[in-house]
């Protein structure tokens, strides 16, 4: 299989297997208190070690989860609910419009269930918020304003956000401002601390480590309501037994992500623009999407006009070529891309695009197989839409 959806997820690292390997023949829950359980939050803790030192945190800010959904809802609800409990005031919900569905439906849904009121941030042509777009959305009525989430880089096109900048202009006002930072770990440079944001969210899948670990970086003073009420671990924020093993992989793998993260970015950025010149040259009409020069560098995002993304999809499949869509789907009818939407393209465009990501594995060997393979599915694709029209 040429496997080109890394930003779906990522093949467990090797060293990432032999440790969780190791620590899943080992007894002890990490909140006991006798030697089996003190051994077992040693592991814990030297986890949460490597992930803040790897993210410019300091360890009491890591609250460790069971992935970036589990994260983004304790970003977005918890601090909500913090903020709306001590001043009632504070309703409003800004995100951007093209964040991941693990921030836009708890957003949409604390508007519907909770009285809050759901705001979307607009982006330009290249899927990027304005800074002053938030400076404009807040300034309607700062004291009205319980939280911002705008992600760090776009899981669909690539687009990397002004996260600084946009954490800057929510601190003038007093506001905590959260981004989901998961696609942007190992190959953007990542300083929590520098970066000015309140809150982070991390997870190890998309970096080599398990799936079922994550994080949500919470700085000092900033304290979310619970989501999950329990046992009181992770500084009362996040209850649930720790997860010793997936915790010791995915610690691995935020430091191995961060040690190797210029090599690997720089491996995969020519990569990638070897795959979108050669694609290019079999679909001379293709749309590269997604801003220009802030982008991560192993997305390609690409519109193919006169095709379903979804059919085309599966003839690459057939040819052992796994890619995605990039969008949405709701009781197995396809939905446009709300990213795509967003970024000014019409329907019909947002329909029928793939993203092709890159990850530690990938070569030109992969580039290859794609370019063979492209021209004719894209043929075939057209022909198949125009027989149906």
């Amino acid at each position: 299989m040429v496997y080109l959806d890394h930003a779906a997820t990522t093949p467990v690292r090797p060293e990432v297997v032999a440790d969780m390997t190791a620590e899943f023949g080992e007894l002890g829950n990490a909140s006991s208190l006798h030697g089996a359980g003190r051994r077992a939050r040693r592991v814990v803790e030297e986890a949460r070690e490597a992930v803040a030192a790897s993210l410019g945190a300091t360890p009491n800010e890591v609250v460790f989860t069971g992935g970036g959904t589990e994260a983004d809802n304790l970003a977005v609800k918890g601090l909500y609910w913090a903020r709306h409990g001590a001043d009632p005031a504070r309703r409003r919900i800004l995100v951007s419009a093209v964040e991941h569905h693990a921030v836009l439906d708890p957003a949409r849904w604390m508007a519907d269930h909770q009285g809050a009121v759901y705001e979307e941030l607009p982006v330009d042509a290249g899927g990027r918020v304005d800074p002053a777009a938030l400076r404009a959305a807040i300034e309607r009525d700062p004291a009205d304003v319980a939280l911002v989430s705008v992600m760090w880089a776009n899981n669909e096109v690539g687009t990397v956000q002004p996260v600084p900048e946009l954490a800057a202009v929510a601190r003038e006002y007093a506001i905590p401002f959260h981004t989901d930072a998961v696609q942007a770990v190992g190959v953007l440079d990542l300083d929590f601390a520098a970066s000015g944001v309140s809150a982070m969210t991390v997870t190890g899948h998309k970096i080599g480590g398990p799936v079922g670990a994550g994080a949500l970086l919470l700085a000092r003073g900033v304290d979310p309501v619970p989501v999950l009420h329990g046992g009181g671990q992770e500084r009362e924020v996040r209850s649930g037994t720790l997860m010793t093993p997936l915790l010791r992989g995915f610690g691995t793998a935020v430091r191995l992500a961060a040690a190797e993260r210029t090599a690997h970015a720089a491996e995969l950025a020519g990569l990638r623009d070897e795959l979108v010149a050669a694609v290019r040259r079999a679909v001379p009409d293709v749309r590269l999407n997604g801003h220009p020069t802030d982008r991560l560098p192993g997305i390609a995002h690409l519109s193919f006009p006169g095709c379903e993304g979804d059919a085309l999809l599966m003839l690459l499949d057939a040819r052992g070529i796994a890619c995605s869509t990039g969008s949405a789907c709701s009781a197995g009818v396809a939905q446009p891309s709300h990213v795509l939407l967003a970024m000014g393209a019409d329907p019909e465009t947002a329909n029928g695009s793939l993203r092709f990501s890159l990850g530690r594995g990938s070569g030109q060997a992969d580039v290859k197989a794609l370019a063979e393979a492209v021209g004719p599915a894209v043929e075939r694709a057209r022909a198949a839409r125009a027989r149906r029209r």
